[in-house]
């Protein structure tokens, strides 16, 4: 049996924190082509630290959003050193207004239970 710890912030945390890192690194390349750094620090600012990828979880999202054809990536030279830069497609540009949507509604219904007087305590 696992010890998962339903009853942390912790565990919580690291789910929504995995779901809209995908959703906020597409966001981010929305607005210009980046490098990877870039794109932590950008989703970082945006949410305030809340749903920063780390370089762990970064690579292997932006690697299936090239296969998948919703990012492209051309390899720079900068100060003698190699980076990929990566810029959104129109397939991109499609997943991240479907993605808008669908968080649209499921944060409806998250602050309207979140903000309920009905929520009984056990």
């Amino acid at each position: 049996m696992l010890n998962i710890k339903y009853q942390t912030e912790e565990y919580w945390n690291g789910l929504i924190k995995m779901s809209l890192s995908r959703f906020f690194i597409l966001r981010v390349l929305c607005c210009r082509s980046l490098h990877g750094y870039e794109i932590t620090k950008e989703v970082a600012a945006l949410t305030e630290g809340c749903c920063a990828p780390t370089e762990g979880s970064l690579y292997p999202v932006l690697h299936e959003f090239v296969q998948n054809g919703l990012v492209t990536s051309q390899t720079q030279v900068v100060n003698n050193r190699e980076r990929k830069v990566y810029t959104l497609t129109s397939k991109g540009i499609q997943a991240y207004q479907t993605a808008t949507s669908a968080w649209a509604k499921a944060a409806h219904y998250i602050l309207k239970e979140v903000n309920s007087d009905d929520i009984k305590q056990v």
